[in-house]
C-alpha cells in the first residue's frame, strides 16, 4: 500500500546528498552565528518541557517531534524519515505487501484518498480519490496521524477491514468492507482495443521504462505490426522515480529536452535529454494520446509535460495536480534521512507545474462517473495543500477553469452504461485515435 504521497526522487538520491553535506555543514556555522537566540529559544522550550510536562517524555519523541515541526513549516514534500519511514519508501519503489491498494495523505488532520492502486482491493471496493477515511473498523481516525493510520490498514492477507468514507456530493457516509491482499506493485499494464495499444502507469517505481517497452512490444506483437494508435494512461499516478520518468519519456522521443530542474544553488541545476544512443522514438510517430487527471502528479506531470513540449502526443483528460517540485534524500544517521525540497522542475518549453499543473490539449470530463458533477467542485490537487510552494506566474483564474462544467458532455452515467461505456474518457481517447490520420493528431494545436 503506498501511503504517502510519492514523491519526485532525484536519481542517485542518496549519492547527490553524500556530496552536499560539506556545504551543508559550512552553511551551519554560518547560520549559527546569525541565529543563536533563535536556538536558545528551542533549547528553553525542551527544558521547560522536560523537567515541567505533566509526564515524562523521551528525548528521541522531542528531537523527532522538533526536526518535523520544522520541516513541517516549509513545504508539504519536506519530511523527516525514521528507520518505518525508510522501509514504506523502499516498499512504494521496488516491493510488495499486505494491504488496501491506497495512497493516502493528511489533510488539515483527515486522511484522505489520494488515488486507489489499479486492480487493488481498494479499487474494487469503489475507494476514489478525493474520499476521506473518518473511521476504521468503527473508531474515528481524525485527529491521529498518517503513520498510525496506516498501521492499521496494512495487515496479513485474507483478513477484512471497514472503512467509512466522506464524499463529496454525498449526504451520507459510505461504509466499505474490504479484504486485504498481497499488494504486488505492478506499475505497468496493457491492453489492445482493435488496433490500438493502451498502456496504463499506475506509478514510477523501478524499471517502469523497461516494463513499458516490453508492453509496446508485446502489443505490436498482438496487432500483428497493424498497430494504429496508442494511448498512455497516467491518470492517478501520484509519481515516482524522476530516472524512470525521464526513462519513459524517451522512449517516444528521438532528440530534445525531457525536463529540467533549477534549485537555489547551481549544482543543483540539471537538464535531462532523450538519448541519441537509444533506438529513439519507438512508436515512430504512431498517433498517441496521453490521458491524465487531477490524480496524476510529480512523474507523471514530467511525462505528459515532455510528450506534449515536444508535440508527440496529445494530452486529454482534466487538468493535473501540479507537483513541480524535486525532493532529495539526504542522510542523517544510517536508518534517518531528510526528505527536503531542492528544487523546482520544468517542462521542455520552461514552463513550471508547480500549484497550476499540466492542462490537457482536449479537455474530457469523467462523465462515466455519477459522483463527478459534485466532486468537481472540490478536486484535491496541490493548490489545495496547506504551505505548498506557490508558482507566482500563474494566475488564481487558471486554477479554477476547470471547474466551469463543458457544455459538449451532457451524456448521463446511467445513459453511458446503457451503451457500455464505464470509462468515457478511454472511450474518447479510443474514438479520437479511430478517426484521425496520423500526422493530424500528433500536429494538433492546444
Amino acid at each position: 500500500m503506498a501511503f504517502k504521497f510519492v514523491p519526485l526522487l532525484r536519481a542517485a538520491a542518496l549519492v547527490s546528498a553524500v556530496a552536499l553535506i560539506p556545504a551543508t555543514t559550512a552553511g551551519l556555522a554560518a547560520v549559527d552565528a546569525r541565529s543563536g537566540p533563535e536556538f536558545s529559544k528551542l533549547m528553553a522550550v525542551y527544558e521547560r518541557i522536560k523537567t515541567s510536562y505533566v509526564e515524562p517524555v523521551d528525548d528521541d519523541k522531542l528531537i523527532k517531534g522538533a526536526i518535523s515541526g520544522m520541516l513541517a513549516a516549509l513545504d508539504p514534500h519536506s519530511s523527516y524519515l525514521d528507520a518505518r519511514d525508510f522501509e514504506n519508501l523502499r516498499t512504494q519503489t521496488d516491493g510488495s505487501y499486505g494491504g488496501l491498494g491506497l495512497s493516502v495523505t493528511m489533510d488539515d488532520g483527515a486522511v484522505k484518498v489520494i488515488a486507489p492502486t489499479k486492480g487493488s482491493p481498494a479499487d474494487a471496493a469503489g475507494v476514489k480519490a478525493g474520499d476521506f477515511i473518518t473511521h476504521i473498523n468503527g473508531k474515528l481516525i481524525y485527529g491521529g496521524t498518517l503513520d498510525e493510520a496506516v498501521d492499521q490498514m496494512r495487515g496479513p492477507p485474507g483478513t477484512s477491514i471497514s472503512l467509512t468514507l466522506f464524499r463529496t456530493g454525498r449526504d451520507e457516509p459510505i461504509e466499505v468492507r474490504i479484504t486485504r491482499q498481497i499488494i504486488e506493485l505492478k506499475p505497468v499494464d496493457f491492453k489492445v482495443e482493435g488496433n490500438v495499444g493502451v498502456i496504463s502507469v499506475s506509478s514510477f517505481s523501478a524499471n517502469v521504462g523497461s516494463e513499458v517497452l516490453d508492453a509496446f512490444k508485446q502489443i505490436k506483437s498482438k496487432t500483428n505490426g497493424r498497430l494504429t494508435g496508442l494511448v498512455l494512461d497516467l491518470r492517478g499516478n501520484p509519481g515516482g522515480l524522476l530516472d524512470q520518468a525521464v526513462a519513459l519519456s524517451d522512449l517516444f522521443l528521438d532528440h530534445g529536452v525531457i525536463v529540467s530542474q533549477r534549485g537555489r544553488y547551481s549544482r543543483d541545476n540539471e537538464t535531462y535529454n532523450a538519448e541519441s544512443m537509444t533506438p529513439g522514438d519507438i512508436a515512430k510517430g504512431i498517433p498517441m494520446v496521453v490521458l491524465i487527471n487531477e490524480g496524476s502528479a510529480s512523474a507523471s506531470e514530467i511525462v505528459a509535460g515532455a510528450l506534449q513540449d515536444q508535440h508527440r502526443a496529445v494530452l486529454m483528460g482534466q487538468r493535473s495536480f501540479g507537483k513541480g517540485s524535486v525532493q532529495t534524500l539526504m542522510p542523517l544517521t544510517r536508518d534517518t534521512a531528510l526528505k527536503l525540497t531542492t528544487a523546482r522542475y520544468y517542462t521542455p518549453s520552461g514552463r513550471s507545474v508547480q500549484e497550476g499543473g499540466i492542462d490537457p490539449d482536449i479537455a474530457v470530463p469523467q462523465i462515466s462517473d455519477p459522483d463527478l458533477r459534485k466532486r468537481a467542485q472540490r478536486f484535491y490537487r496541490e493548490s489545495d495543500l496547506r504551505g505548498h510552494l506557490i508558482n507566482e506566474i500563474k494566475d488564481d483564474k487558471d486554477l479554477e477553469r476547470d471547474k466551469v462544467q463543458d457544455p459538449r458532455f451532457k451524456m448521463t452515467p446511467e445513459e453511458l452504461k446503457t451503451k457500455g461505456i464505464d470509462d468515457f474518457q478511454l472511450y474518447y481517447a479510443l474514438q479520437t485515435l479511430g478517426r484521425t490520420a496520423p500526422q493530424a493528431l500528433a500536429s494538433r494545436k492546444r
